[in-house]
């Protein structure tokens, strides 16, 4: 556990959908389809895009009226630009809302990578980060269940990149097996056994060791019994009162039946 904490980073090294789809990247099962469906998936990089990967950076959020005018405007204050490819809609040619910015030397895209990540474009907060496509392994695309974007309302929440990053993993300390073969963790079992809690409703327990029954669950208290028999006496007296209401609807019922009848 101490070697994989001391090898921890916040943004992923290497794509891995699993680990995207967790918080702190320490998931071993997927918990949605978007999760899965990246696994399955098997995608090769666009080989037709031409440039550096290590100069090009990422620019996404962009609003539908920015240009490539627009942007070369922007972000040509960084350093000088090689190219500008705005990414459109192959049918309808309107943007996508995201491009390609591939500089010339590498400290202007490491000054625009710091400064230009959050800058309003169009009265939209655009988002910068480096070129993943060809420099991340084993990338996988949005639109195949990977990515790192999404939105928590829409299920698709991923970690590992920089708009969010992994958390880290809490340390947990590992106990030996000696440690129960000693007896501590019986006693330390009885102490918590005497300890009043609290249960996921809010209610306080307590954990007894009473004969027949396993201490670790927790017991009612007095006044969860005396609820819980007040509700049980509230839903027969309700059952009462409905089979009398039925009964006498069915004597009107029947007693209208003979007078039509005469």
């Amino acid at each position: 556990m101490i070697g994989k904490m001391n090898e921890w980073t916040p943004l992923a090294k290497e794509y891995d959908p699993l680990k995207a789809g967790s918080i702190d990247g320490t998931d071993e099962e997927p918990h949605d389809r978007a999760v899965l469906r990246a696994i399955l998936a098997r995608y090769v990089p666009n080989k037709a895009v031409v440039g550096d990967p290590q100069l090009t950076l990422f620019v996404a959020r962009l609003s539908q009226q920015t240009t490539e005018e627009k942007l070369k405007e922007v972000f040509s204050r960084y350093g000088d630009i090689q190219r500008i490819r705005l990414v459109r809609d192959f049918i309808t040619g309107f943007s996508k809302g995201y491009a390609f910015i591939e500089y010339k030397q590498e400290h202007a895209i490491k000054k625009a990578y710091r400064d230009a990540n959050k800058l309003v474009i169009d009265q939209h907060e655009v988002f910068v980060d480096y070129e993943l496509e060809r420099n991340l392994k084993r990338w996988i695309p949005r639109r195949l269940g990977g990515g790192f974007g999404g939105k928590k309302e829409s299920g698709q929440l991923r970690f590992g990149g920089r708009d969010r990053p992994f958390r880290k993993p809490i340390n947990l300390p590992v106990f030996s097996s000696n440690i129960r073969s000693e007896g501590y963790g019986d006693k330390r079992l009885r102490s918590r056994s005497r300890e009043r809690l609290h249960d996921w409703r809010g209610k306080k327990t307590e954990y007894t060791r009473d004969r027949g029954r396993d201490s670790r669950w927790p017991q009612r208290s007095d006044r969860d019994t005396t609820e819980r028999h007040s509700k049980e006496e509230r839903n027969r007296d309700r059952e009462r009162d409905d089979k009398d209401r039925r009964r006498r609807e069915g004597k009107r019922e029947r007693s209208r039946e003979r007078d039509h009848r005469k």
